[in-house]
Formats: C-alpha cells, sequence, structure tokens
C-alpha cells in the first residue's frame, strides 16, 4: 500500500468522512440495481449496509462539529487508488447474487478500510492523526465483527447461483 497520511487531523477527518460517504453511495446504488433485477433481498441487504456506512459519517461529522455538508475534502486523497479502500468497485456485483455474496463484498471492504487505517497510524507523524487514524481502525474492525456475524447467519449459495433461465435480452 502506498499511502501518504494526512498532515492535519482536520484533514485526515475530511478524508476518512469521504471515504464514508463514498461507500454508502455506492452501497446505496447497488441496492438500486438490485431492485430494478427483482433482487429483493440482496437489495435490502445492501441499503443495510449503505446506512451502516451512514451513520459512521455521521458521526465524523458530529465529532468534528461539522454540518450535513462536509468540508471541502483536499485535492490529494491519501489512499492510493481512485477509489477509496471502503469502496465495492461495481464489476463485483451481479445481478443474481445472494445475500451471502453481498456480505462477502462488505467483508472485503471492512478489512480493506481497517488495514488502511492502520497503515496510516504507522505512517503519520502527527499525533493527532496517529490516534484518529487507530480509532477509525478500532470501528472498522468492530464493522469487519458486524459483518462476520452476519455471514454466520446466511447460507452459502449453491455452485449454479448464477445460473438464469431466463437471462435479460437487450434489442441495441
Amino acid at each position: 500500500m502506498s499511502i501518504t497520511p494526512p498532515a492535519t487531523l482536520e484533514e485526515f477527518m475530511a478524508q476518512a468522512l469521504a471515504m464514508e460517504c463514498e461507500a454508502a453511495e455506492r452501497y446505496g446504488e447497488f441496492s438500486d440495481v438490485l431492485e430494478t433485477h427483482n433482487n429483493g433481498p440482496v437489495a435490502a441487504l445492501f441499503r443495510t449496509l449503505a446506512g451502516v456506512e451512514a451513520k459512521h459519517a455521521q458521526s465524523i461529522r458530529s465529532q468534528m462539529g461539522w454540518s450535513d455538508t462536509a468540508p471541502p475534502v483536499p485535492t490529494v486523497r491519501c489512499w492510493p487508488d481512485f477509489e477509496s479502500p471502503e469502496t465495492v468497485p461495481f464489476d463485483e456485483v451481479h445481478y443474481l447474487m445472494q445475500p451471502w455474496h453481498a456480505l462477502q463484498l462488505a467483508l472485503a471492504a471492512e478489512m480493506r478500510a481497517e488495514a488502511f487505517f492502520g497503515e496510516l497510524a504507522k505512517l503519520t507523524t502527527s499525533e493527532p492523526v496517529r490516534h484518529a487514524a487507530l480509532e477509525m481502525q478500532a470501528e472498522e474492525a468492530e464493522h469487519v465483527e458486524l459483518v462476520k456475524a452476519w455471514l454466520a447467519k446466511v447460507p452459502q449459495p449453491d455452485s449454479d447461483w448464477a445460473n438464469d433461465p431466463d437471462p435479460p435480452r437487450y434489442i441495441d
């Protein structure tokens, strides 16, 4: 992971907020797509995950005394890729996926976020940023455990889960 830690606590928290908002937005988009494909159980699960991320974002806003409109995110983000570590890529979602699949994606995203904040804590020279990164790492670890608990309650799908006897047809 090649990352540059933020210089100030405010910059760190603005980037953490951006990360949480991006994850909430993506889960909401997944929910919308799966509702369109009549996959209600997974759409509902993604909506729940969006709510968890939105609550985390609201917690950051409250902690920093920021209004619902976040401060501008610095032009250079500290994560190494275009998208934040907690964001699930679009191409990992399948219209026939089951709750187990959605939770696997969420687990991977939460684990990436936990590792990311741990790495920031190691790399920063700012004690307030280190402390905040360790707190965020602990919160992401709680999310990892939450998703693992959810995973324990859903069945693993059969190997033929993606077989669609009536696949969508597209006409140009």
